[in-house]
């Protein structure tokens, strides 16, 4: 049943049985109290498009993802990160716009889904060191949420981050713990956010045990499972070879594993691994037992309060922006152990 035949079955016009589904106080009472019966009886509920043309809200949230980041969109993080900011949006009546753009055309889209009122807000994804989408946002007047962190934008906005700083730093300090010297760092796109502040954790801890910064014992790339088998393939082949590696992805991490393998060594004894595996629903990190000892945290619970901030900072427009810091755990797997001595 549609909003025509339902207002026609009630006796009533389309506009005040739309106001009375939407809570507008001009409406008595006693009639919203009927239609609502009525659209329980006939099973009818109005469409987001409706409703949006009621309140002058587009009632819709928008991730626009650029050409170069569009490996993100099969990449089980992303998809963990959408399915929790999905159950927020269906909750509180939302749904999701995601748009796939050449880089060159971001501020041509994020100007138009502003102009054309397409969208309530947006998400940024991947942020970048100095990243310019931030100032657009706040030029168009266009309502944000980032997940992550922009270093070099100063005015105040909203944010859901992992404390990657802390995280490498903890992980480096426990495979110190081990006594291991030799720790490579397998990181993502160091102009990244968080690819920049996992690598400062790393070195703050190298520089707090009096370790150097070792060029040959640092990567820095896409974080695929080749990039994670030939970083540690060449290393691996090098004199002085490490015997741990700390990883920016369970992904790459499978890589770093499948190196370890075909050179005939054992991970956890020959090479330790700590990765960062983000507690994905579809790549477990083992069962009972974590396979990669880890910094964990959940990116569908990232997805679902950042979507709650977001939807406050729309709702609550004059309220200060939320910002939200998640401590990562350190759980220890078989990937791990003590550095092997020297002969």
């Amino acid at each position: 049943m549609n909003l025509k035949q339902l207002s026609q079955n009630l006796g009533l016009s389309q506009t005040t049985v739309s106001r009375a589904l939407n809570g507008y106080p001009e409406v008595s009472p006693a009639t919203r109290r009927r239609v609502e019966e009525a659209a329980r009886t006939f099973n009818y509920s109005p469409s987001t498009r409706a409703k949006g043309l009621a309140t002058g809200q587009a009632l819709a949230i928008g991730h626009v993802i650029p050409v170069s980041s569009k490996h993100e969109m099969v990449n089980p993080i992303f998809g963990d990160f959408i399915a929790g900011a999905g159950e927020t949006y269906s909750r509180h009546g939302y749904e999701m716009i995601l748009s796939i753009v050449d880089d060159a055309d971001e501020r041509r889209i994020y100007s138009g889904l502003k102009s054309r009122r397409a969208v309530d807000g947006v998400i940024i994804h991947g942020p970048r060191m100095n990243d310019p989408r931030l100032g657009l946002l706040h030029e168009l007047g266009l309502p944000f949420a980032v997940h992550g962190r922009a270093t070099g934008y100063d005015k105040p906005y909203a944010w859901l981050d992992v404390n990657n700083r802390s995280a490498f730093l903890r992980a480096t300090d426990f495979l110190f713990d081990l006594g291991h010297r030799r720790i490579a760092l397998i990181n993502g796109l160091e102009v990244m956010d968080f690819a920049h502040r996992r690598r400062e954790g790393y070195a703050e801890s190298l520089r707090a045990h009096d370790v150097p910064l070792d060029p040959h014992l640092m990567r820095s790339g896409e974080m695929t499972e080749v990039f994670g088998y030939q970083s540690t393939r060449d290393m691996l082949a090098e004199e002085n070879a490490p015997t741990a590696i700390l990883c920016s992805s369970l992904i790459s991490a499978l890589g770093v594993r499948r190196a370890i393998e075909e050179k005939g060594l054992v991970m956890g004894k020959d090479v330790s691994v700590v990765t960062h595996d983000d507690a994905l629903s579809y790549l477990q990190n083992g069962a009972d037992v974590p396979i990669f000892t880890a910094t964990r945290s959940s990116v569908r619970e990232a997805g679902r309060r950042l979507a709650e901030m977001l939807l406050t900072t729309i709702t609550e427009p004059t309220k200060p922006p939320l910002q939200q810091l998640l401590e990562a755990e350190l759980m220890v797997g078989s990937s791990t152990g003590p550095a092997p001595r020297k002969d």
